[in-house]
């Protein structure tokens, strides 16, 4: 009955009692649902169940949603930290927190993958890629939102090359960069030690890559 239907709402409980509060759930809903489809992402890439193409593309617009909402919700005091949200609502999403909060980045972008285009557009592209980087710096960027596309296109890059060793000089390194930029708020800004660091590190990369380079087309010619 209509009285019944009545009753039964007034003693279900309300998540929310205005607007405000209704949107905060809202959103901790939407942020719930990008860990728990980045997880299925990366299982779904693990098995091989979609191609390296559409996981990136896929991973990557998972990557911004993520960064967005993480960003709002601890702007309104919604979350401390993704870590925290995890934590309190019991989620198992490993692989999510590895892609989300640690890298930052597809893991396309970090191992080692088919270049899709000729070995000759990957090796110019990644030089490109080290220079465009190395000049921002010079030119005095610091943001992180502005430096860690960079460096993620020089990671990107550097691992479609065809053949390039897995222990290449500057590697590591690079995807520690990732790493230490993804952790970082996207307004802040490294330091000038921290910039000088990095110059030298994406020198040295550049360094070794031409090096690599020549070395490759010396025992191709021989």
């Amino acid at each position: 009955s209509e009285e019944a239907m009545a009753a039964m709402a007034r003693t279900v409980p309300k998540l929310w009692s205005d607007v405000r509060q209704r949107r905060k759930f809202e959103d901790l809903a939407d942020f719930y649902a990008i860990l728990k489809a980045t997880e299925q992402l990366e299982r779904a890439y693990i098995s091989s169940a979609i191609t390296q193409s559409e996981y990136t593309q896929e991973c990557n617009k998972l990557i911004g949603q993520f960064k967005t909402s993480e960003k709002a919700l601890q702007s309104a005091g919604a979350i401390t930290s993704t870590k925290d949200f995890i934590y309190e609502y019991q989620l198992d999403v490993p692989r999510a927190v590895e892609r989300l909060v640690e890298s930052g980045v597809p893991a396309t972008t970090i191992y080692h993958t088919t270049a899709e285009a000729g070995g000759g557009a990957a090796i110019a592209e990644t030089t490109q890629t080290i220079i465009t980087a190395m000049d921002a710096l010079k030119l005095e960027q610091r943001a992180v939102d502005d430096i860690h596309p960079l460096i993620s296109d020089v990671m990107g890059s550097i691992t479609k090359v065809p053949d390039l060793p897995k222990d290449f000089t500057g590697l590591a390194k690079t995807q520690e960069w990732l790493v230490t930029l993804n952790q970082m708020r996207a307004a802040d800004e490294i330091d000038e030690d921290q910039a000088r660091q990095l110059i030298f590190d994406l020198e040295l990369v550049y360094t070794s890559f031409v090096d690599w380079l020549k070395k490759k087309g010396g025992s191709q010619g021989s």
